[in-house]
């Protein structure tokens, strides 16, 4: 009876330590995704089958996650948009860790409609990475703990065209060791309009996997020993002409030592006015059918077992 019960704890701590990416807001139009391996939804956020971090830099989840699945729809989204991305833990509340990196890449699916586009050999290009939000703070990625979304904007010169937009989280609490880094990718799949002319130079694009070494400077950290030590983000680094729109738009900023050009100020606080229906949002399920929104009851939890839980369990 005692083993059941702390299976059972160890099972609720364990699920709740990882997660996934619940929703993605594109210039205020919310799209739901789909809770790891249940019978998915149509969404324009590929699904994944397991709540555990993708391990090891050679890794192919790393391209959009645990066993990724092609999503059904695609958003439509105009350059300068801002993107709000929510991830949420293994029991659907608020995201739970709080150091390490977030960077967003993307990668064009040419003439093909990306709800059918296979990304395992695209060539991907960074357009934002956030790293702490002041030397020796926290990060962005702790705002998420709050259930603020992370903030990331398209390029405001991007060419049109069918794109994926990755969003990544790099959880480095364990990361003292090579292979400690956990790794939570998701893939948002967007057709973008305009008549913007900006794209990668093919020197700013990369492989995933292929992009990260378990040995990178980045991967291979201890955040606590020396918090005010400068950040190197793994992989390349933000497209040239992501940091040309970003220059010209907002010459008066100062990017912080750890974050880069593309990040927006967290999220204020909300007020006790506003947070009833702001945990509402983040929990209910909309599905895009036909231009209407079907508010759907909170997120379930994963159907299955996380591998390591199941062995657990076994014993």
């Amino acid at each position: 009876m005692i083993s059941t019960v702390v299976v059972s704890l160890l099972l609720s701590s364990y699920v709740s330590a990882h997660g996934w990416m619940a929703s993605v807001t594109i210039e205020g139009t919310t799209y739901l995704g789909n809770t790891p391996n249940a019978s998915p939804n149509r969404s324009v956020i590929r699904q994944i089958n397991d709540v555990d971090p993708v391990k090891g830099a050679s890794n192919p989840f790393m391209n959009c996650g645990q066993d990724a699945q092609l999503a059904a729809e695609v958003a439509t989204a105009n350059p300068g948009d801002q993107i709000q991305f929510s991830w949420v833990n293994g029991d659907a509340g608020p995201w739970v860790h709080n150091v390490g990196p977030m960077q967003t890449y993307m990668t064009s699916c040419g003439t093909q409609n990306c709800a059918s586009f296979n990304s395992s050999d695209a060539s991907w290009f960074k357009i934002s990475e956030q790293g702490r939000i002041t030397t020796g703070g926290d990060w962005f990625m702790s705002n998420m703990n709050s259930g603020a979304p992370a903030n990331v904007t398209i390029p405001a010169n991007i060419a049109p065209g069918n794109y994926l937009i990755r969003h990544e989280l790099i959880a480095l609490q364990i990361a003292q060791t090579p292979g400690g880094a956990e790794f939570y990718p998701s893939c948002v799949q967007v057709a973008i309009a305009g008549n913007g002319t900006g794209a990668p130079t093919a020197e700013e694009t990369v492989q995933l996997p292929g992009a990260y070494s378990d040995s990178d400077p980045g991967l291979v950290v201890d955040v606590y020993s020396n918090r005010d030590a400068d950040y190197i983000f793994p992989g390349p680094p933000v497209a040239a002409f992501v940091n040309a729109t970003f220059s010209a738009t907002n010459s008066s900023s100062n990017p912080s030592p750890d974050s880069t050009v593309n990040i927006f100020t967290p999220p204020t606080a909300v007020s006790s006015a506003d947070s009833s229906a702001t945990s509402s949002s983040c929990m209910d399920r909309r599905e895009v059918n036909d231009d209407a929104y079907v508010v759907r009851p909170a997120q379930q939890r994963p159907r299955t077992l996380s591998r390591v839980m199941k062995s657990l369990v076994s014993q």
